[in-house]
């Protein structure tokens, strides 16, 4: 039994001298406690709630029982202050996964409440010591370096990109440095934990190979053919290096790459340089039925230079100042955020296609609760990865992308925009499995 108890805390997040931030954290830090199990075992969270405002847990792509997948409002009531819930389910895919607050979002992992979660294969194809879990995030600072917690909730970012920090962490920390042992072979997991951020990576410049997207591994270890790399909110990227020399990891979407985490590579007198003979062995996901898919269309609408569109809300169209004091944006096929009726309802083993038209000026990160899918296709990219499973996915502006899956999980799930400002601002639907 793990447990994990949300609550205000202290951290310093800025320059070593730099005063610390008030945060919210599971178990007094940001991120949380690395929650790690062995597929197929049961994963057993006593979660207790020390915060001023209710909250759920939510683990993120975890193909889990629905009544255990967090969501406030949709497969639980939201766990009061000072009140308990216990979290039980089994972990069915080895990989690379995440757990973050699913209550006001926008709010809850802006303030730090995230932490990881790693499934291992029964068999590890990696030496513990050579697993190294990397935490993404990025923080709005002000005045001396401490977090701008007066900005959270602006319509600005609600309406445009959604929250950008301009500080960047890994495991909390800035610029952290990792030893490691010259010729040995690394699994890094990268996990994107940011509210709205996307992260641009190159594998390539340091001599890393793609081994898994989203939790899910791959045959073979692949090169990435492009670059850079696009790491949305909650993606989650595992690349196998083997250290030869320093390097660093560097975010190159700026005129000049700006490095995000470093490794020191040395030689080591007691061990030996090695390099893991063991194959990943994939999970075993249903394939999807293309020739008997029910296609499903979702046309993403609104935001800022989006112009006027209709939107319901609550049953209600939205007029003149509505739109204000609903706090409402955006929205998909015109409705925003929960409807009581389903975006769709499927039998369970049923094959889905969900056509996905951005229809916005922004980019957006759409995420599939309880579920991985494989993306058939993409308007206006020539990028071929092979057909991955993802549990998340980015859609550039005016772009259309083709997803698949096999609905084979009973329950009320969610699918919205891991932009968290997007999705509190209306980019929520959920569909059922019976």
């Amino acid at each position: 039994m793990f447990d994990l108890v949300a609550g205000p805390s202290r951290q310093r997040l800025y320059l070593p001298d730099a005063p610390s931030s008030e945060l919210w954290t599971y178990n007094g830090y940001a991120p949380g406690p690395e929650i790690r199990v062995k597929k197929g075992e049961r994963v057993q969270v006593r979660f207790t709630n020390k915060l001023e405002e209710p909250t759920s847990v939510h683990w993120h792509g975890i193909r889990i029982e629905n009544s255990m997948d967090g969501v406030s409002g949709l497969t639980q009531e939201p766990v009061e202050p000072g009140d308990t819930f216990v979290y039980d389910f089994v972990a069915p895919d080895a990989g690379t996964f995440w757990y973050h607050a699913h209550n006001k979002s926008w709010n809850q992992v802006a303030r730090g409440l995230y932490g990881p979660l790693i499934v291992d294969e029964v068999e590890p194809v990696f030496e513990r010591s050579n697993d190294i879990t990397l935490v993404l995030d990025d923080w709005r600072l002000a005045g001396e370096g401490v977090l701008d917690v007066a900005s959270l909730g602006s319509m600005m970012e609600w309406a445009h990109g959604g929250r950008l920090g301009n500080w960047l962490t890994v495991n909390g920390q800035s610029r952290p440095v990792t030893d490691l042992v010259r010729g040995q072979t690394y699994r890094l997991r990268l996990i994107n934990a940011a509210n709205a951020r996307v992260f641009e990576i190159d594998p390539n410049r340091f001599g890393a190979t793609l081994i898994g997207f989203d939790g899910q591994s791959f045959t073979e270890p692949a090169k990435l053919d492009y670059a850079p790399l696009m790491l949305g909110p909650a993606q989650r990227v595992d690349l196998m290096v083997v250290a030869k020399s320093d390097f660093t990891i560097e975010e190159v979407s700026g005129d000049t790459p700006y490095p995000i985490a470093g490794f020191s590579v040395s030689d080591s007198e007691t061990t030996e340089a090695s390099r893991s003979d063991k194959k990943l062995q994939p999970n075993v996901l249903p394939s999807a039925d293309l020739a008997k898919a029910r296609r499903i269309r979702l046309q993403m609408t609104g935001g800022a230079m989006g112009g006027m569109i209709d939107i319901i809300y609550k049953g209600k169209k939205l007029q003149g100042d509505d739109f204000r004091t609903a706090r409402q944006a955006w929205a998909f096929n015109g409705v925003a955020n929960l409807a009581e009726e389903p975006f769709f309802e499927a039998r369970q083993g049923e094959t889905i296609l969900v056509e996905t038209v951005n229809r916005t000026a922004w980019v957006h990160a759409m995420h599939v609760h309880g579920h991985h899918f494989q993306i058939l296709n993409r308007s206006g990219s020539d990028v071929d990865e092979g057909k991955p499973w993802r549990d998340t996915f980015l859609i550039g502006p005016d772009q259309t992308t083709e997803i698949a899956f096999v609905a084979d999980n009973p329950g009320k799930w969610l699918f919205h925009c891991h932009m968290l400002e997007h999705a509190a601002a209306g980019m929520n639907t959920w569909f059922q499995v019976t």
